[in-house]
């Protein structure tokens, strides 16, 4: 073991935790191309986007200028229960590896949602509230968004309506009774209770279901009820707003031991994790301050980033909402039933679209079974059963330590883990009994998604 100069885990005082979110569009020269009006496709606004969202939701997703927002002081002190969360040098990874390179993580997995999802579910939640609203409907993927916003529904006394990705709903029965635990009503997407399940349900009969799917169900359920808004767990201006507070907590902690990473690492579905981690390291690029490496990875089942098309698209399949520019496989793909259910979204974020087109950060894609090896390999020596989402950055995380190995450079890599996989047993038994398999869409299946793609001229 290396002479250990640096802790284990570096806790924050409570007193660091954030009071502002970081807005990384305020130093962004490009900005993300806004949301456009499906009807219109004219940029929309906030009366019209105040039917769907809460209203100050509205204002900080349509806000590019203000480069921090004061975070309510009912949301910080929510925030006290988990936060700040631990920094983790991987001492016991580097030795396993035979490493020169230097591996540290946050490490969001430490509250009962399990993952980085409750730092945005409690300030939506706060501002249904304040708004006086009734309840909220939405999505999830994998669960975690959907186990986040339950909890923070119940705190504020809100209605909490979840439709949860078909597969997931079934692969991860204990995640779902989580959430009806806090009071959510669990609907499996496509689901025969909505107009738009049912039509996607006879478009493509024994679909698992996609997150663009869940995401028209619980829309279209906002927007016809009474007292309702709908709120998304990612891919939204907002939603990494709220994210920030992780990239905070790692860059405060990181100056605090003296160090400056070489390469960040995250996962990549939506945006949420990767944007929330990486946008104050950003911020000093875009301002001329620092140079990182940021590299996001996705599945290789779900490649948006690294197979997709830099266009505008509807940000939902049963293509209800509004129309977002992003990279995207087009909102008719349905990813196969990998089981990195928060990465199986046929889009990413605007503003992480934009950073990658203007070359800010790169992407790869993996393969489920590297990345349960890697996620295997991880839990055996640092002690923490990973998210199948978060294993997507372990494992490149130890890819490059491995190059290290090679070279003999001794390079600081920092990565996300976003949370845990107590609730993934499903896919770890699946790949200890050999029966995991890899799915690579073809040329032909994006190209035939891409094909129907909305014509918007820019």
């Amino acid at each position: 073991m290396k002479e250990n100069k640096i802790p284990y885990k570096t806790y924050l005082d409570e007193s660091e935790i954030p009071t502002k979110w970081y807005n990384v569009r305020a130093d962004m020269i490009n900005k993300p191309a806004p949301l456009l009006n499906p009807a219109t496709h004219k940029p929309m606004t906030a009366e019209e986007l105040a039917p769907v969202f809460c209203e100050e939701l509205v204002a900080q997703e349509l806000n590019t200028t203000d480069a921090y927002i004061d975070i309510p002081q009912e949301i910080v002190d929510f925030y006290k229960m988990y936060r700040p969360s631990p920094l983790i040098r991987a001492y016991f990874l580097e030795k396993l590896l035979d490493t020169p390179a230097k591996i540290y993580y946050k490490f969001e997995g430490n509250n009962t949602s399990g993952s980085h999802k409750l730092n945005s579910a409690i300030a939506q939640a706060y501002y249904a509230k304040k708004q006086g609203l009734k309840g909220v409907t939405t999505e999830t993927g994998a669960g975690q968004w959907g186990t986040a916003l339950s909890m923070a529904c119940s705190y504020f006394g809100l209605d909490c309506k979840v439709f949860m990705v078909k597969v997931s709903y079934e692969q991860k029965p204990f995640r779902r009774e989580v959430m009806r635990t806090y009071g959510a009503s669990v609907t499996p997407s496509p689901s025969t209770t909505t107009e738009i399940g049912k039509k996607i349900l006879a478009d493509h009969p024994g679909t698992t279901g996609s997150l663009g799917c869940a995401i028209s169900e619980a829309v279209e359920v906002a927007v016809s009820t009474e007292g309702y808004r709908y709120v998304l767990g990612s891919v939204l201006n907002q939603v990494l707003l709220h994210q920030s507070v992780i990239g905070l907590e790692t860059k405060t902690a990181l100056d605090k031991l003296g160090v400056k990473p070489d390469i960040i690492i995250g996962c990549a579905g939506g945006g949420s994790n990767l944007g929330g981690l990486i946008s104050p390291f950003v911020g000093e690029m875009l301002r001329g301050e620092a140079d990182y490496r940021i590299i996001a990875v996705e599945p290789a089942s779900c490649p948006s980033f690294t197979r997709g098309k830099y266009a505008y698209d509807f940000c939902d399949t049963g293509m209800v909402c509004p129309l977002a520019k992003m990279y995207t496989l087009g909102s008719n793909f349905i990813p196969s039933a990998n089981h990195a259910g928060g990465l199986r979204y046929h889009g990413m974020s605007s503003t992480l679209s934009q950073l990658y087109h203007d070359g800010l950060i790169e992407a790869t894609s993996v393969e489920q079974t590297s990345v349960f090896e890697a996620a295997e390999q991880f839990a055996r020596v640092e002690g923490i059963l990973p998210a199948p989402e978060s294993s997507h950055a372990i494992r490149v995380a130890i890819d490059e330590a491995l190059k290290c190995k090679e070279t003999g450079e001794e390079k600081t890599i920092v990565f996300g883990l976003t949370g845990t996989g107590y609730f993934d047993m499903v896919a770890y038994e699946k790949f200890n009994n050999g029966e995991m398999t890899d799915y690579i869409p073809t040329d032909e299946e994006i190209a035939k998604s891409l094909a129907s793609l909305p014509v918007v001229e820019e």
